[in-house]
C-alpha cells in the first residue's frame, strides 16, 4: 500500500519517493499458511520437464516478477545448491524443494503438478508429480520450518494428493489447499 503524506509548505497530498513505498501487507508475511503464499500465479498445473532440473528450473520461473524475489537467479542457484546436497524428493509423488537466500524479502512459495512422472531421486525411488518450492531469507528459519512441516502433514494425505492430481486449474489447486489447510489441528 502506498501511503500519502502531507507537503509541508502547501498541504497537499504527494506520492512517496520511491525509497518510501512499502510492499502490500500480504509482502510481509509471517504466515505458517500455506494457502496465503500461493497465488493462482505461482501455480501450475501440467508443468513441462522430462527432468529433475528441467522441472526444478519451471518451478523456479513461476516466482518471476513476484514481488519479494529480488534475484531470480539467486533463488534458482540457491534452490539448485540446496538439491544437490540432498535431494528434496520426499517420498510419495511429493518434491519439497526449498532454500533460503538474501535473494528474497520474504517466504516465497510456488506449486505445480507435472505433466508426467519425474525421476526425482525420492527416498522412496517413486517419481515425483506433485512439487511445492519454498524459499526464504535467512531470518525466517522458524517460519521457513513450520511451512515445511505443515506442507509434509498435509502432503501426507493420500487423499490430498489424489485431489490435487485431480486438479485441473491454479484456483482449484488454491481452494484445495485452503480447504486442505481448515482441517490440520493446530489452527
Amino acid at each position: 500500500m502506498i501511503r500519502f503524506r502531507k507537503h509541508r509548505r502547501t498541504g497537499e497530498q504527494t506520492t512517496p519517493a520511491p525509497a518510501e513505498v512499502r510492499p502490500e501487507p500480504a509482502m510481509q508475511t509471517s504466515t505458517s499458511q500455506i494457502h496465503q503464499l500461493l497465488v493462482p500465479e505461482t501455480i501450475r498445473v501440467g508443468l513441462p520437464g522430462h527432468t529433475k532440473e528441467e522441472v526444478l528450473n519451471h518451478l523456479i520461473d513461476l516466482l518471476r516478477g513476484h514481488p519479494a524475489v529480488r534475484d531470480l537467479e539467486a533463488v534458482r542457484q540457491a534452490v539448485l545448491a540446496r538439491e544437490r546436497m540432498m535431494s528434496t524428493g520426499v517420498g510419495k509423488g511429493l518434491g519439497l524443494p526449498h532454500a533460503k537466500t538474501p535473494a528474497v524479502t520474504t517466504t516465497v512459495a510456488a506449486f505445480a503438478i507435472t505433466a508426467e512422472p519425474v525421476e526425482f531421486d525420492a527416498i522412496d525411488q517413486q517419481p515425483v508429480r506433485l512439487l511445492f518450492l519454498l524459499v526464504g531469507p535467512g531470518a525466517a528459519k522458524s517460519q521457513h520450518i513450520k511451512l515445511l512441516s505443515r506442507i509434509s502433514r498435509l502432503m501426507n494425505r493420500d487423499g490430498f494428493r489424489t485431489r490435487l492430481l485431480e486438479a485441473r486449474t491454479p484456483e482449484e489447486v488454491l481452494h484445495l489447499f485452503e480447504e486442505g489447510e481448515s482441517q490440520l489441528v493446530d489452527q
